[in-house]
């Protein structure tokens, strides 16, 4: 990201990201320290390392951790060539401090580094991962078979083994230098080790600035609900800010257009649009012959635009490699692209949103992209349903587990998020399994908020089995006159419907309020139709589940134009 304001001085800063589900939870967090340092005249660089986020695939990577280190080399090169800066101050954080420490030595003149929650032994790193990786998986009701038991993975990401093996290796309190002469650590409250780095660093010979990390739970436990610790993204830029300013350096060679990667079968273009150019996404083309209409591909929750295990950025590709065009994007408040001044932080299920997709609408009009398809899981389901009701231009919509066809814009969304209740299905499956009576026992589970849940659970159960009409509150016969002259409008506009639902999904109690336990209601509506995924969970973490979500989307996409 370029300063905002003329630089002060000949420095920038280069990210180094954490892997896995660390580096989902702070994608944005990176964007916002970016953010805060263009404004003080600091330019910056965020990239991924290869195999990660939006960066190119790779199939070999015998030479393991050396392959993301020599990509910080690179993105050092690269910083100084578009910024003109002469020294680089490295911002790392959990195993994105150790590539960063490696590579140090190569990375050119340094200003500084600084590290937080840095990961310092490989071997604990990796069992605290495994066991981050566990709690997630339990969050997600993933069925034991569908759970990853072979490697390092987590999130549905993993490691590719000749780095995980190199990761093993790692212990920075072994480092026999100091990989800068000025350093910050910002650590995690009550973890020696983490102090521990910090006394070697000094111990080296280095000036070490300390801080704690306040906030890093909140940050890391879940993206849809994570916080951004900006006090500590302030003690961050106040030290960049600190430290010995060199001469005012002129600007380096300007981006001459957006930057292609070119792989095999697709072309993908990094794209900002928008009025002022506020959101930031990723047009991936066919290399041969484009074909079919043009597929938005929404975000769901506050997941960054690769999607939750990079299933979005590998959707795209095998789409491309069909001849399919697709858009994936960031809306406002979510990833890479900012929030709008004025508005409210929490933008899930706003009409907010929706204009977000208006505007990439527009950006694929202008490229003679059209027609197009939007498609979304879960939020990004609802998302796609209502940026069809607003916008004419979508001709078919592929929605997978949408909870709610209507958000009533009065009801407390956070609170709602904070305590999700499963399916009535789903509790009867885990109520006697010996792992949910063991964690019961231990005190692991809040059995207020589960039996909370459960009584929620039971009561859009009895809604189903008795027609729901009689016993809905004035809120929720709203509700179904909404979803109602929701779907008469599509039907009547011819606007293709796809509906996947995952077995036992929460999102079935909400879609048979409105069109009965068995779907019958939906046979009123000759554009739609609903389609039921077996064994898998509400994030389509099977690879046949997956499968069959993708080719719904490309039969979308392939369609020929409904008549009018």
């Amino acid at each position: 990201m370029p300063a905002q304001v003329p630089m002060m001085r000949d420095v920038a800063v280069l990210f180094a990201s954490p892997w896995g589900f660390e580096e989902m939870c702070t994608h944005k967090f990176w964007r916002v320290i970016a953010d805060r340092l263009s404004s003080a005249g600091v330019s910056s660089l965020r990239f991924d390392y290869p195999g990660t986020g939006d960066a190119g695939d790779r199939s070999d990577f015998q030479a393991g951790l050396s392959i993301w280190e020599d990509s910080l080399v690179e993105a050092a090169e690269q910083l100084r060539h578009l910024s003109g800066c002469r020294r680089i101050i490295v911002v790392s954080q959990g195993l994105g401090a150790a590539i960063a420490t490696n590579a140090a030595g190569r990375l050119g003149e340094l200003a500084g580094m600084a590290f937080l929650a840095p990961a310092i032994s490989g071997r604990l790193y990796l069992r605290e991962l495994q066991f981050w990786a566990r709690a997630i998986d339990d969050g997600m009701g993933l069925a034991e078979a569908h759970r990853s038991t072979g490697g390092v993975a987590i999130a549905s990401l993993t490691m590719p083994e000749p780095i995980a093996a190199d990761v093993r290796k790692l212990d920075l309190m072994a480092v026999a230098a100091a990989p800068c002469s000025t350093c910050l650590v910002i650590e995690r409250p009550n973890l020696p080790a983490e102090s521990g780095f910090a006394d070697r660093l000094e111990t080296l010979g280095a000036t070490v600035t300390r801080a704690s990390y306040t906030g890093y739970d909140a940050l890391v436990a879940n993206p849809t609900m994570a916080k951004m610790p900006l006090a500590v993204a302030q003690t961050l830029v106040d030290w960049i800010a600190g430290l010995p300013a060199g001469q005012q350096v002129s600007s380096g060679e300007a981006i001459a257009g957006s930057q292609c990667l070119l792989c095999d079968g697709y072309r993908e273009t990094p794209l900002t649009f928008g009025k002022a150019q506020r959101l930031y996404g990723v047009l991936c083309e066919p290399l041969g012959k484009r074909q079919g209409a043009t597929v938005l591909l929404l975000s769901t929750a506050y997941d960054r635009h690769a999607g939750w295990g990079r299933t979005t950025v590998a959707m795209a590709r095998a789409l491309a490699r069909e001849g399919i065009a697709s858009l994936r994007f960031d809306p406002a408040n979510v990833g890479d692209s900012p929030p709008v001044a004025g508005l409210a932080d929490q933008v899930l299920y706003t009409e907010t949103q929706v204009a977000d997709v208006v505007e990439a609408l527009d950006l694929v009009e202008e490229r003679g992209l059209l027609p197009a398809i939007v498609v979304g899981r879960c939020s990004g389901a609802y998302l796609a349903f209502r940026s069809a009701l607003r916008d004419p231009r979508v001709r078919g919509v592929v929605v997978a587990n949408p909870f709610a066809f209507f958000w009533n814009p009065k009801r407390n969304l956070d609170e709602f998020l904070s305590v999700v209740p499963r399916s009535l299905d789903t509790y009867k499956a885990r109520l006697f399994q010996r792992d949910t009576l063991r964690r019961l026992l231990d005190g692991r589970i809040d059995v207020r908020v589960a039996f909370s849940n459960m009584g929620k659970a039971i009561g859009q159960r009895l809604l189903q089995v008795t027609g729901a009409g009689p016993f809905l509150v004035p809120e929720q016969r709203r509700n179904c006159r909404e979803v109602k002259t929701a779907f008469e409008q599509l039907a009547a506009r011819g606007t293709e419907l796809r509906i996947l639902y995952s077995e036992h999904d929460i999102g079935l109690t909400h879609f048979a309020t409105h069109f009965g336990a068995d779907g019958e209601g939906l046979k009123r509506y000759p554009n739609a139709r609903m389609a039921m995924i077996e064994d898998t969970d509400h994030n389509l973490t099977p690879e046949p589940a997956r499968r069959l979500y993708f080719e719904a989307i490309r039969d979308m996409a392939m369609a020929p134009a409904p008549r009018r």
